[in-house]
């Protein structure tokens, strides 16, 4: 653009109140990026294809509704079936509460159902000899330093066993996932269902989910729909859904994302609006002489317009892409902190696209009402200061 020296003079033509503005937009920026990456992580199913062809059976009242285990040998015949595995949720942590992480109970033939964890056939084969043998991924166990034969001294705080929330594990297989957006799997433990069912004091043959493999995927429907006819009318009523929409429904226990990222982010962009309006209108009052000398020497008002409209949407612009930039340095180290809650090694593209849409809307409406003034400057008023 010819006149973009004429934009970029007036844009730091008082550097104090435009750097000082500049910082807003980006702190606003960085905090939509980090923010709705988040949205995007609890609420996207996400791009692997690992999974495409597995249900997940859970009680229709709440996740933390326990299913009998019978269940499981009825969905095992159910037509559309291919195999399954269960799992009951453990929620125990290691040393304090600080350290907690996912980990879970589960049946023998779990991992076949899930190749994307990748084991070691040896480490497999003594996990499951190993009546209180675990599971973990490689990241929590780089980041314990743990390594096989180690014990896990894990405590309970939902189950106890023998009268104590002692619940010692010895790590058997250690297990990777090579798709770097699904990396966060790798800070979960699973130990044996058997262990679980045996050793806890209350809770005797129940699990709390089933993962199904189906034989055809355009079958999938139908498949749930029989699945959830097993328990129709009983006091373990179940709901079959994708693993994703699973996953959304466990993350929706800490409340709706979606909803607070987007309140949250309303009160911060229309603060930025008025922070940014009244900035760019007191910029246009102080250059009113300087616009009507260019309309003096030709520029036409349509120009005078296109130069203020485009001053405001680069200084949105420049401010959120520095935002959003360094939210994606940050968001790696955000993941690494979640446990693998979050699994997002920066910002998404998704965010990207909302963000640039944002930043031309913002930049527009704050530049509107100003470009429209100069573009309707008197000259000879203009000039005498009128």
């Amino acid at each position: 653009m010819k006149y973009l020296h004429l934009i970029w003079a007036a844009l730091f033509r008082s550097k104090t109140r435009t750097l000082l503005t500049l910082f807003s937009v980006i702190a606003a920026f960085l905090l939509f990026g980090m923010l709705d990456s988040v949205r995007v992580a609890f609420t996207a199913g996400g791009s692997s294809v690992a999974g495409a062809d597995r249900l997940i059976v859970s009680s229709k009242l709440s996740l933390t509704q326990m299913l009998p285990v019978s269940l499981a040998r009825q969905v095992e015949t159910t037509p559309g079936v291919k195999q399954s595995a269960y799992a009951a949720w453990f929620g125990g942590i290691y040393q304090n509460p600080n350290q907690f992480f996912p980990n879970f109970s589960v049946s023998e033939n779990y991992f076949e159902l899930f190749p994307e964890f990748r084991i070691p056939e040896d480490q497999l084969a003594a996990w499951k000899a190993d009546r209180t043998g675990a599971v973990v991924g490689a990241a929590l166990a780089a980041q314990h330093g743990w390594k096989i034969g180690d014990t896990i001294p894990l405590q309970a705080t939902i189950f106890p066993r023998d009268g104590s929330n002692d619940w010692p594990m010895t790590i058997r297989a250690i297990f990777h996932v090579d798709d770097p957006e699904q990396q966060g799997q790798e800070n979960q433990l699973m130990f044996h269902w058997e262990y679980f069912d045996e050793s806890n004091d209350y809770v005797k043959s129940r699990i709390g989910w089933l993962t199904v493999q189906v034989d055809d995927i355009n079958g999938s429907v139908q498949t749930a729909r029989a699945i959830d006819a097993l328990s129709a009318n009983s006091d373990h009523e179940t709901k079959t859904q994708t693993e994703s929409a699973f996953q959304q429904s466990f993350a929706k226990q800490f409340g709706d994302i979606g909803l607070i990222v987007t309140l949250i982010m309303s009160a911060v962009f229309f603060t930025l609006l008025l922070l940014t309006g009244n900035t760019m209108a007191q910029a246009v009052r102080e250059r009113i002489p300087e616009l009507a000398v260019l309309k003096t020497i030709g520029f036409s008002n349509q120009s005078v317009l296109w130069l203020v409209l485009t001053e405001a949407i680069l200084l949105i612009g420049l401010g959120g892409l520095i935002g959003l930039a360094i939210a994606a340095v940050l968001m790696p180290g955000i993941s690494a902190a979640s446990g693998g809650m979050i699994q997002l090694p920066g910002v998404p593209t998704q965010t990207w696209i909302t963000g640039l849409v944002l930043m031309a809307m913002i930049g527009f409406a704050v530049g509107l009402l100003p470009a429209l003034r100069a573009m309707r400057l008197n000259i000879v008023d203009a000039l005498a200061g009128r």
